[in-house]
């Protein structure tokens, strides 16, 4: 079964197919660190922190002193949590069975 992306393209699939290529954590960093900036990737785990805590029923006030994160990011990832294709919760299930 494929999921069908609002923007798929051969280009985002490669990106992808690169992230998959990757064997462990220290490649990860290394391929991470040449693809973004600090503040970009860092701005990532911040808003999978966020997902994981809203999915706790932490409060806006908690997840931002904890966190860093503005309300407006809380806000969105929210959105994203119940309003978009459960990307979020996938992965949380997923680090929480390794």
């Amino acid at each position: 079964m494929s999921f069908e992306s609002r923007f798929k393209s051969e280009v985002i699939d490669e990106l992808f197919k690169a992230i998959l290529s990757l064997d462990n954590i220290d490649d990860c960093y290394r391929f991470f660190e040449d693809l973004t900036t600090v503040p970009e990737i860092k701005s990532l785990a911040q808003r999978l922190q966020v997902a994981k805590m809203l999915l706790q029923n932490e409060t806006y006030t908690t997840i931002s002193e904890k966190t860093g994160a503005s309300t407006a990011t809380i806000s969105r990832v929210k959105n994203s949590l119940y309003y978009g294709v459960d990307g979020y919760k996938m992965v949380i299930k997923n680090l929480e069975n390794m």
